[in-house]
């Protein structure tokens, strides 16, 4: 699909009467996304629990999950806490629990709300056990596995992880299940390498429930997910559900990866020049770090796209441009290969839509998001919901 906008008189007049920098979102490159990943997975015989992480939106999660019943990752107790007062009931909170978010988890369940959390240590089981003893309630976990060894979570074959399984199942608490996320999959460059990853991550999430059933326990739910790996599943049995999130928008890391298209990139940054030095072959825009974010994810990859690519209103890449500097309200393009800039071609007020290196961190960076929705002449706001 492609990330042109043609918009209608009436989407241009509403488009040019919203002042930059602002985040804008094609709507119908957003849907092909969702679509696109919801009938691989689920066509792979495993249910797809989208992560909210990264549109962090009640409207978009309108699009986003199917119904109310439907299963959604967090990774923020206040994104579970706007999802579950807007009615969605199965959530999975992905990161580690700490004792002190306990009560908001708690109090969600008073409401009918399947709330799971998250550990990977004894401590953190004999806390969540202590907790629900106390509060007479009991709240559902996930064991975190470590399956590539990007960050935290138990090894598969690790003795902790029946001695985690046995005291949760054991205690107040519940033990439902394991997880696990193939963080390095971000540092995979080709197509072998991103299955590799894959189907690695299934072995150790496979391998885990394997060890923990066979210890006479249940073992319910068997979760894994990135977006990078999330595209390149080639089987799934074993596995009850997949996780991704930035699939959602995409970004110039996704494609730096070729996981998408530039096309694909549903979310940018619009921006208005402000100037121009000549001397320096710079066009300013009125986007810095406030509105980008200085997230440089791209910066390890075999192309690195600066603070973000470049594109026109139309949203056709400009070749060779990108913004290569950020202030907090400044940006400055130029272009990487030195040659110069026809500077006229940009006149001051004109508008730039910027490609996001990482779009959880843009989209951070905006209370609102401006949709445009070109196949059905339509605008609307989503609005994001901020804070932890």
């Amino acid at each position: 699909m492609s990330s042109t906008q043609v918009h209608s008189s009436t989407q241009q007049d509403q488009y040019q009467a919203i002042d930059t920098p602002f985040l804008y979102v094609n709507k119908p490159v957003f849907i092909n996304n969702l679509n696109q990943l919801r009938n691989k997975i689920e066509g792979l015989g495993a249910n797809l629990r989208p992560h909210f992480k990264t549109l962090r939106s009640l409207e978009a999660a309108e699009l986003l999950l199917p119904s109310k019943d439907s299963p959604v990752t967090v990774s923020t107790v206040k994104e579970a806490e706007a999802l579950a007062s807007a009615g969605y009931k199965d959530i999975v909170y992905a990161v580690g629990i700490a004792d002190t978010k306990l009560p908001r988890i708690a109090s969600m369940l008073t409401q009918g709300i399947n709330v799971r959390v998250l550990l990977d240590s004894i401590e953190q089981a004999h806390q969540l056990n202590h907790f629900c003893e106390t509060h007479s309630c009991s709240i559902s976990a996930l064991i975190e596995l470590d399956c590539d060894g990007h960050r935290g979570g138990i090894a598969p074959e690790d003795d902790k992880l029946l001695e985690i399984a046995e005291l949760l199942t054991g205690g107040a608490a519940s033990f439902n299940g394991v997880l696990t996320h193939a963080g390095e999959s971000y540092q995979c460059f080709d197509k072998q390498q991103l299955i590799d990853a894959a189907q690695n991550e299934v072995a150790a999430a496979v391998k885990a429930a394997e060890r923990i059933r066979a210890a006479n326990m249940v073992c319910d739910i068997v979760s894994i997910g990135s977006t990078p790996t999330a595209q390149s599943y080639q089987n799934l049995e074993g596995i009850t559900e997949v996780r991704a999130g930035v699939y959602t928008f995409f970004d110039l890391v996704m494609a730096g990866l070729n996981v998408c298209q530039l096309s694909d990139i549903a979310a940018s940054v619009v921006t208005s020049v402000i100037g121009h030095n000549a001397d320096k072959n710079w066009i300013f825009v009125d986007a810095g770090w406030m509105a980008l974010s200085g997230d440089r994810g791209t910066a390890d990859q075999p192309k690195d796209c600066g603070y973000g690519l470049v594109c026109d209103e139309n949203g056709q890449v400009l070749s060779g441009l990108q913004v290569i500097t950020v202030n907090q309200e400044h940006g400055i393009i130029q272009a990487v290969d030195g040659s110069p800039i026809c500077l006229e071609q940009f006149p001051v007020g004109s508008r730039l839509h910027i490609l996001p290196n990482h779009a959880c961190a843009t989209a951070s960076m905006h209370a609102q998001y401006h949709v445009f929705d070109t196949d059905n002449d339509d605008y609307e706001i989503w609005n994001r919901v901020q804070g932890w």
